[in-house]
């Protein structure tokens, strides 16, 4: 029997590295309760019409859902004012990536360019799919995270097909001005007329002004541009997989071709539909990430971390000069029953990130943290400062 042979670009793949699970850390460490604070999601959990609304639908399970999803996509074009038929669906907003890259790129002709780090499912699926990726820097050496769009654009050529930005930027909470990603999309066109700019905006409603810094927010939208948002964070449905983007009309035509029938099931449909009408649910899940952002953000500041500005729900941040590394500090933090995710697949291993859990979460973090550094309790360093982007 001849080996199975897999083409060479899967064999030198990096997969991607999910956060821990609460159940594996139960398990190594014999613990019966573990707060997760590495997969930014929502601190409230699930709305209780979304609960209610797969409860009631559960018994069509055996049905396939209606081809397009069109009540998904009517609800979805009336919250942002745009056309149906700019709107397109997907399994998560990763496999709207997986398919813009399959759309656009042609294997061993075409490129993708994104920052580095930037959201790993970006250069993963174009690797797998063939094509180049190349990477251009963040400005870590700045110490700030900023986007250097200059350097982006020298990347591009008449062979680009997607460039990606990811707004506000995971892991580090930065946040370009809504102008910036404005200039970037009309250069792009300039350079390359037959490129999309394609600005990942998952975590975008957390900023304290979502106008200020989102183009679909502000409905000016370029030609040249696609809008990605998922259901994940903001409307808790992490677990149903469920995402939506705004493309240029032909390209929303070729995505609805090309996009594997029934991807998006009945269940995560209805939930979407529940958590869009649940206004309050969302309300109220924004206000408690921007407090406790700042409950965050405030609490490892007192303990001397370099807290980085963020507009996610989450916060990048290092250990005090001279302290533990950011290695045992994560392992002490699973000992006392607490997930964060470390940064190694960013290339980032001296840098944690956190996300902001419920008032609950947040105080027993901050607990452990003074705990492990040998800390000040809450409180007693009044006069340090943290501010969200």
């Amino acid at each position: 029997m001849s080996p199975i042979s897999v083409r060479p670009a899967i064999e030198r793949l990096d997969p991607y590295s999910p956060g821990l699970s609460i159940a594996e850390i139960q398990q190594k460490y014999g613990l019966t309760q573990v707060i997760k604070l590495a997969s930014n999601e929502n601190p409230l959990g699930a709305s209780p019409l979304v609960l209610e609304a797969i409860r009631r639908h559960a018994a069509y399970a055996f049905r396939y859902p209606q081809g397009g999803n069109p009540r998904l996509v009517k609800a979805l074009a009336e919250l942002h004012g745009i056309d149906q038929s700019r709107i397109v669906a997907g399994n998560g907003s990763d496999e709207i990536i997986d398919l813009l890259i399959r759309l656009f790129a042609e294997p061993g002709k075409h490129s993708v360019v994104c920052f580095e780090p930037c959201f790993s499912i970006y250069p993963i699926q174009s690797r797998i799919s063939g094509v180049e990726v190349r990477r251009c820097p963040l400005n870590i050496a700045r110490n700030d995270f900023s986007f250097d769009f200059e350097a982006l654009l020298n990347l591009v050529d008449d062979k680009t097909r997607l460039v990606f930005i990811t707004t506000p930027d995971n892991p580090s909470g930065y946040c370009p001005p809504r102008q910036a990603v404005k200039t970037l999309a009309g250069r792009l066109a300039e350079a390359a007329p037959c490129c999309l700019l394609v600005v990942d905006e998952a975590y975008i409603d957390f900023a304290d002004d979502e106008a200020a810094f989102s183009l679909l927010a502000s409905r000016d939208l370029p030609e040249n541009a696609v809008f990605l948002r998922t259901f994940s964070k903001s409307y808790a449905l992490a677990g149903l997989r469920l995402g939506y983007g705004i493309l240029p009309h032909s390209a929303a035509e070729c995505f609805w071709r090309a996009r594997l029938p029934f991807s998006v099931n009945i269940l995560a449909e209805e939930a979407g539909l529940a958590s869009l009408a649940d206004t309050a649910f969302r309300k109220a899940t924004l206000a408690a990430v921007r407090e406790g952002r700042q409950v965050l953000g405030r609490g490892l500041a007192e303990m001397h971390c370099q807290v980085w500005p963020s507009a996610a729900n989450f916060l990048l941040f290092q250990l005090p000069p001279k302290g533990i590394p950011a290695k045992t500090c994560f392992e002490a933090l699973l000992e006392k029953g607490i997930i964060i995710r470390r940064l190694e697949s960013y290339d980032l291993p001296e840098h944690l990130r956190v996300s902001v859990g419920n008032a609950r979460e947040n105080a027993a973090f901050l607990a452990a943290m003074r705990d492990i550094l040998g800390g000040p309790p809450s409180g007693a360093r009044p006069g340090a400062e943290f501010r969200s982007q």
